[in-house]
């Protein structure tokens, strides 16, 4: 992946906007922050010029598209309620994945008259293993959460032909979030959105590397997320719930759905 920290100076400007993108992003993230959900909008040209060509999006440059993001309260709010009263106890099933996709499907039917088109972050593409869309990077360009890499530290502590994954961190919640997908407008442009720079909370680079490390080597065990003081965290009972492994879950679903009847 390119470096995205150039993006930090830049801003975009125009005379003419084809969507007003400011009312629209106001409903839609009224229409998704009662689910546990958040919305920051971008355009695809941000965003396709950090990825490499292979990873581009096909959508004119100033194609209006929203990052969606789930922040702690959305397993109480939405996922547990949704695990009760839709689930089975066929351990093969990613709930989590359908009621995901269940909550973009409702909020596109509140905007009919525009063209939209969603890309979750576990989608990949047709005939490939490449994700339909890198979702660290939109949250990036989109000012929702820093992206931190490998090839934004100075003076790496790792061979230069280690793999080190990246990782996004929220200004309020630190790692206590995740990136969800994107929904793209395809019908409206934004040609007057300004850039807004994610807030990058590890000022030093000792942090930096440190963060990358714990995610990196003990991302198990939750350290990474309290890199720095979040506002919230995930519930004891989603943390339990994310902790069991998959094909493991029945019988906790099954203790969830009996305490709810």
């Amino acid at each position: 992946m390119f470096s995205i920290d150039h993006f930090s100076v830049l801003r975009y400007y125009s005379t003419m906007a084809t969507v007003d993108h400011t009312n629209l992003h106001l409903k839609l993230n009224q229409s998704l922050i009662d689910l546990g959900l958040e919305c920051h909008p971008f355009k695809v040209e941000w965003y396709n010029e950090c990825v490499k060509k292979n990873f581009q999006l096909d959508f004119e440059g100033d194609t209006l598209a929203f990052v969606i993001i789930s922040i702690p309260s959305f397993f109480e709010k939405t996922f547990l309620p949704y695990l009760i009263n839709h689930s089975t106890t066929d351990s093969r099933t990613d709930f989590l994945d359908q009621c995901i996709c269940d909550c973009f499907k409702s909020t596109s039917k509140l905007f009919m008259e525009h063209e939209i088109e969603m890309m979750h972050d576990f989608e990949m593409r047709p005939g490939t293993r490449r994700p339909k869309i890198l979702v660290q990077t939109a949250g990036h360009v989109s000012g929702a959460a820093y992206f931190y890499q490998k090839e934004n530290i100075t003076n790496p502590p790792w061979a230069s032909d280690q793999n080190i994954y990246g990782v996004s961190l929220h200004p309020k919640y630190a790692g206590w979030f995740a990136l969800r997908g994107v929904m793209i407008f395809k019908n409206l442009k934004a040609s007057n959105l300004c850039y807004k720079a994610p807030v990058d909370i590890l000022l030093e680079e000792e942090k930096k590397v440190e963060l990358l490390n714990l995610y990196n080597t003990r991302w198990q065990d939750w350290t990474y997320r309290d890199i720095v003081e979040p506002i919230e965290r995930y519930s004891k009972l989603q943390r339990d719930y994310f902790s069991t492994p998959p094909a493991e879950r029945t019988a906790l679903i099954e203790r969830l759905k009996n305490n709810n009847q």
